[in-house]
């Protein structure tokens, strides 16, 4: 039996090829995960070996930073040849536009000569230098000899001598913000940081553990032993590779989930196409068990023949998977992302897990058809042509569809109906996934109707061969329902992110219409807005409005809290606050409105008092409305402006929002506001515009990514369909071999295949945006509590004509062979 399997395989290279295609693409897409994350690993870990050559020991605080008189201590131990401070705050560059650069201030820092890595010009040695990171200099057309400007944590200019330009390596926190590198005393005067972040020692000859041990001696006879941590330099890398090892775990376990995705369509395509291959062969094996083969080595030939397809598709994974990966790191090289890479290759543990997948996944796909192979009775060898077998659906399948889709329906209602948050988004996601076990069951009963229902207008408008098309969708109801089984899920997911973000989109932009309609955002980036700002502009014609927010921390019940008001004429007006409970009409001193969630953790409600503590005065305080803040600009306490000037003096806003009047033009507005906000560089203006436009472009972006990782279900779920239609047309030889005697001509048979295929590839794609409609609806209703849901019809409409254009083109190869095939040899065939 074992050579009978092995020659049989070779005899079918084609339909060995066909079945581990779909394997080898989710193996592949597994294997490429794990070579992302292992290369981007190795090359941090590279990075920060590199680091340590840097650094024999480092002396880095617990809690609060070191004091600045810990340094000589360092420097005054046996064995030290240097030691250098890390200095690390805000200090905010100033671009050629007169603003500062980015939503948040640049990084303000101070690295020892030693680590710094200078990739143009030098390091800065003198009080007036100062070092770009390349990133930052190179966005903002700097370059070693210009002049550059910075913002102290006062806000005060200082112009600095722009001496080099160096990279951040490692430091994701510095690639996001961008890094001025400064002498350690100028950081410390820009940062206004009091003390070192770190403290680096290079050694004067003796072993780093035995500085380290001296150095910790030192530092414990100063009284700072219990409050510092002194590590070697391999140390220290090991705890920031280790550190990392978190994050690339994070990408990893999320880019794996679309390669489980990806098995799970490959496994129902393996399935279905063995399913089909024991179909066919039916006669071989009631042969062999007429010449003595017993159900144990028929049973065994399919598994065996499974195991050899899925070695063989792992391993052509695994290197499609190497491949996928030096792919993506190349990109991530081209497009200039700060991650450093290692050397692209096939791991021993990830040889193991692609080579168990491909295994796992192709011999559990086949055990249920080779099953089935073990019940063909040796008199079958004896039939002419293939059995047609009637569906007809059992009661076992009904009693557990009924239990899963009734599970599925309780579990998804009772996490519609619990309170928005992770729970009930789990709640839903449980019971879509046993919906879906409902509909795999109940597939064969709903694909005979759904084919002749999506096969209604392609049968009138395609005459006989449509008509044929359609008989044939509907012939073999199980076999159909696998295949499309394997497109729905594909579809559902990309349906369910399409409702999902349409969803967000429109209720989020509704929130910021109804709480913030203003046509402009004055921001600062640190510090806060000077009320000049707001003077300039509310005598302004062209402005109808202008809204001042202000904030500044206090005691509420012993807790610290930001505090906010905003002008008592903008309540009700330009702001609408939602409340969940109580009212702000007629809001006034001695009272309070909460964010609900913080009325919550205080275990507070509307009527309840509280204690307000400033550095002026000590008052209590009357809850009368807690706020449904999810979208806010506002802070999470609010009390009415007269009293927050009682409370807390003359403050500077934290946020202006600004109305233009009716009628003036968009670019004359902001021209005002961006002049009166000129003279502050931290000062910044955007636009209600702008801000829902960046929100767009990453809800936009996300959607670009996740339908591109689904996509690979998608092409699998169509190579699915091709495989089957290939094979469906091998069994059916005879068949169109009598119908092209009859008169089908070679392009009606190539029709009624592509209608063959186009209506199963709609079939799959109708239950697909049915499953996603509703389960992207039912989670927005886990999201928040007021959902403005929508469906985005064009996308839908796009993914079930994309579907069924997909498998048209699926179904050319098999189409064209049919075709081609002799008549006379077809229908000599047995």
């Amino acid at each position: 039996m074992f050579k009978t399997t092995l020659a049989g395989l070779r005899a079918h290279k084609l339909r060995l090829l066909l079945t581990s295609l779909a394997i080898t693409l989710g193996v592949g897409f597994i294997a490429g995960t794990f070579v992302l994350t292992d290369t981007i690993e190795a090359g941090f870990t590279k990075s920060f070996t590199a680091a340590a050559d840097k650094i024999d020991v480092a002396v880095l605080p617990k809690e609060d930073p070191l004091p600045a008189k810990l340094l000589d201590t360092v420097r005054s131990v046996a064995g030290v040849k240097d030691a250098q401070p890390v200095v690390y705050g805000d200090a905010a560059l100033i671009g050629k536009d007169g603003k500062v650069v980015g939503d948040f201030p640049t990084a303000g820092v101070s690295i020892p000569a030693n680590r710094i890595d200078i990739t143009s010009g030098k390091a800065p040695s003198a009080e007036g230098q100062a070092a770009l990171d390349k990133n930052t200099a190179k966005a903002q057309g700097f370059a070693p000899g210009d002049t550059i400007a910075v913002l102290d944590h006062k806000n005060a200019r200082h112009e600095f001598q722009l001496v080099g330009v160096f990279d951040v390596g490692v430091e994701q926190d510095l690639a996001y913000r961008g890094a001025v590198a400064f002498t350690a005393a100028t950081a410390q005067r820009m940062t206004g940081v009091k003390g070192f972040q770190e403290i680096d020692v290079l050694t004067a000859g003796p072993a780093p553990d035995s500085l380290r041990t001296a150095v910790a001696a030192a530092v414990g006879r100063s009284g700072l032993g219990s409050k510092v941590e002194v590590q070697t330099g391999e140390e220290l890398t090991h705890d920031l590779a280790k550190a990392n090892g978190a994050d690339t775990g994070f990408l990893k376990l999320g880019l794996l989930m679309f390669g489980v995705v990806a098995l799970l369509v490959a496994a129902l395509v393996i399935y279905n196409t063995f399913n089909i291959l024991v179909a066919q062969r039916m006669r071989e094996m009631a042969l062999l068990r007429c010449i003595g083969a017993t159900r144990g080595q028929v049973f065994g030939s399919i598994v065996l023949e499974s195991a050899v397809v899925g070695l063989i598709s792992a391993v052509l994974g695994l290197l499609m998977g190497l491949g996928l990966g030096a792919v993506a790191v190349l990109v991530l090289r081209n497009v200039g992302a700060e991650i450093p890479t290692g050397t692209v290759a096939l791991t021993p543990q990830v040889i193991v897990i692609g080579l168990a997948t491909g295994l796992v996944v192709t011999v559990g796909a086949a055990l249920l058809p080779a099953r089935q192979a073990t019940k063909v009775a040796p008199i079958a060898a004896l039939r002419t042509q293939v059995e047609e077998h009637t569906f007809r659906a059992g009661v076992v399948r009904v009693i557990f569809a009924a239990l899963f889709g009734l599970g599925g329906a309780g579990l998804t209602a009772a996490g519609v109906t619990m309170k928005p948050g992770e729970s009930a988004l789990m709640v839903v996601m449980a019971g879509g996934v046993l919906i879906f076990f409902a509909v795999l069951i109940l597939g064969p009963v709903i694909v005979k109707p759904l084919s002749g229902l999506t096969g209604w207008l392609p049968a009138r408008l395609f005459g006989v061969p449509g008509r044929l098309a359609v008989d044939n969708s509907r012939r073999n109801p199980k076999r159909a329902a696998t295949t499309t089984i394997a497109l729905t899920v594909g579809v559902t997911l990309m349906t369910f992110m399409s409702v999902l973000t349409a969803t967000m989109r429109a209720t989020i932009g509704n929130e910021l219409d109804q709480q913030f309609p203003a046509d402009y955002l004055v921001t600062a980036q640190s510090g806060a807005v000077p009320r000049s700002v707001a003077d300039a502009l509310r005598g302004r014609p062209e402005l109808a409005s202008v809204t001042e927010i202000r904030g500044k921390e206090a005691k509420l019940n012993g807790e610290r809290f930001t505090i906010g008001t905003v002008n008592q004429s903008a309540l009700g007006t330009t702001i609408k606050p939602s409340a969940t409970s109580g009212s702000m009409d007629g809001f006034r001193p001695g009272q309070v409105a909460l964010n609900a969630p913080i009325a919550k953790d205080m275990g507070l409600k509307v009527g309840d008092t509280l204690k307000l503590e400033t550095d002026k005065t000590s008052t209590s305080l009357r809850i009368v409305a807690l706020l449904d803040s999810e979208i806010s600009l506002l802070p999470g306490v609010m009390v009415p402006e007269p009293a927050f000037e009682q409370y807390f003096g003359k403050v500077d806003d934290t946020n202006l929002l600004i109305n233009a009047a009716d009628g003036v033009p968009a670019d004359k507005s902001r021209k005002i506001v961006d002049s009166a906000t000129e003279a502050y560089p931290a000062v910044k203006v955007g636009s209600t515009t702008e801000i829902r436009g960046e929100f767009d472009d990453a809800i936009d972006t996300m959607l670009l990514i996740v339908t591109g990782l689904l996509g690979l279900a998608i092409v699998i779920s169509l190579l699915g369909i091709a495989n089957t239609l290939s094979l469906s047309v091998y069994e059916r030889t005879r068949e169109s071999a009598l119908l092209r005697a009859l008169g089908l001509t070679k392009p009606q048979l190539r029709g009624m295949l592509s209608v063959e295929a186009l209506v199963l590839g709609v079939v799959g794609a109708l239950v697909g945006v049915v499953l996603g409609g509703v389960y992207g609806w039912a989670a927005t209703k886990t999201l928040t509590e007021t959902v403005l849901f929508r469906l985005p019809v064009t996308q839908v409409l796009l993914f079930i004509a994309a579907s069924g254009l997909a498998g048209v083109l699926a179904a050319v190869l098999p189409a064209r062979r049919a075709a081609r095939a002799s008549i006379v040899d077809s229908l000599a065939s047995a």
